[in-house]
């Protein structure tokens, strides 16, 4: 088995190392989805309420993340997406929608990478393509070094009103910091190491054979909406939905924009 936990009712009757979510025999493609850092699965929380009732949901927690076993070092995006396929292939689920925020869009377009034929759809939300930077990479190797040092309740307070728009409501300002402080160092410190050598995945947009839905907070600062743009235009076939009133976690911040955006793609792709 990999090393995390998801929400899927096949896995629930496993000895409970599982979690429910959705109906395993429905006819719709399953949708999986791949949350960001310093998360874990519950960010999909109104996703998983608003679609499991017709449809099988599977959110795991990454390696290093939520109920996920600490896994130290170095966990590059291709381990995360190793552990997805492995995953998915104990789940007995050959085909299905891909959905990923932030470095969760990272590990989505890593696993189309590895998995293409397995891919139906692809959604990337408030994510990039582009390869690390020098000084990107010097900064997450900093931070990571900090985070060990520290834990990530300072990190937290910091950045809570970039996760998510200053203006954002009281509870889910304390649902994203409860998932930052929650998370652990040393996994989020592993994360940060991988990502700093993330590949190049703008060529790789270029050849998504599956129709694409890029979604973007019309105020992120980490993702502005010009990364979502580029990644729309080099997709070949993709519709991009700005949110207004939203930063980094527009799932989150305005569910019902992003469940409707979500909706009518998966209605698209479960009538190809």
């Amino acid at each position: 088995m990999p090393p995390f936990l998801a929400y899927d009712d096949k896995q629930n009757k496993k000895e409970n190392k599982k979690e429910t979510d959705g109906d395993a025999h429905s006819p719709r493609l399953p949708l999986v989805l791949v949350h960001g850092h310093p998360f874990d699965r519950t960010m999909w929380a109104p996703q998983i309420e608003a679609f499991s009732a017709g449809r099988r949901v599977i959110a795991p927690d990454l390696r290093g993340y939520g109920a996920s076993p600490v896994v130290p070092g170095t966990t590059l995006l291709s381990d995360h997406s190793q552990d997805i396929a492995a995953l998915l292939d104990d789940l007995e689920v050959t085909e299905f929608v891909l959905a990923g925020l932030s470095m969760g869009g990272q590990i989505a377009m890593d696993c189309y990478r590895r998995f293409p034929d397995r891919v139906r759809g692809l959604v990337l939300a408030d994510t990039f393509a582009a390869p690390e930077t020098p000084a990107g990479r010097l900064a997450r190797n900093e931070m990571a070094d900090r985070l060990l040092a520290e834990g990530l309740r300072g990190y937290a307070d910091e950045v809570l009103d970039k996760m998510v728009a200053p203006y954002a409501t009281a509870p889910v300002k304390a649902h994203v910091h409860r998932m930052m402080t929650a998370t652990s160092p040393e996994g989020a410190a592993a994360a940060l190491r991988g990502r700093a050598e993330r590949p190049d995945y703008r060529a790789l947009l270029t050849r998504v054979a599956v129709p694409a839905l890029v979604v973007v907070g019309a105020d992120d600062e980490y993702t502005p909406v010009t990364d979502a743009e580029a990644m729309h235009a080099a997709l070949p076939d993709s519709v991009l939905h700005v949110i207004e009133g939203a930063a980094h976690l527009p799932n989150l911040e305005r569910p019902q924009e992003f469940n409707a955006a979500l909706t009518d793609f998966l209605t698209r792709i479960d009538g190809l």
